[in-house]
């Protein structure tokens, strides 16, 4: 069993209730059907695509799944939720990433962990944080280590009720 760590993102078709649905669909995954999730962030969106910016959060949970099967169930919850890959960076209703499998490295063509843009995206960084203060990376890097004034600029917490 290891402890998992997956970013989610939303920025069309109701975001929030993208990412409420995803939390959901991740106790599925999840060996004891429990997730923490962080509190909601508002982000402005990656490349030069124009859209609407996105909601994120980070997820956390034990599971018995290998990490190829749990990329593949991933990408299942982002297909039921309408995801669709047509432009890099582009809107999307669902994107899950894998950000962390225990204290693995793995870098293999379908999947890369810990995750490749992890330590310089706020919008992974901060919800982060939320759920593991003490987090050391699988390369011995501290999270707090991460974290500059810069990052929390970037991006804007939401209350409880998103």
């Amino acid at each position: 069993m290891n402890t998992v760590y997956v970013a989610l993102g939303a920025n069309l078709a109701s975001p929030k209730a993208q990412l409420d649905q995803a939390c959901q669909a991740l106790k599925a995954l999840a060996s004891d059907g429990r997730v923490s999730v962080s509190p909601y962030y508002q982000s402005a969106p990656m490349g030069d695509v124009p859209q609407p910016d996105y909601l994120n959060a980070v997820a956390r949970f034990t599971t018995t799944l290998a990490p190829l099967a749990l990329l593949d169930a991933l990408q299942a919850i982002e297909n039921e939720q309408g995801r669709v890959r047509e432009v890099r960076w582009g809107a999307r209703t669902l994107d899950l990433d894998l950000l962390l499998y225990g204290d693995w490295q793995l870098d293999i063509p379908r999947l890369q962990v810990p995750h490749y843009g992890m330590k310089t995206r706020s919008f992974v960084l901060l919800p982060l944080l939320d759920l593991a203060p003490d987090l050391i990376l699988p390369c011995g890097t501290k999270l707090t280590s991460l974290i500059t004034e810069e990052l929390k600029r970037q991006v804007q917490q939401l209350g409880p009720d998103h």
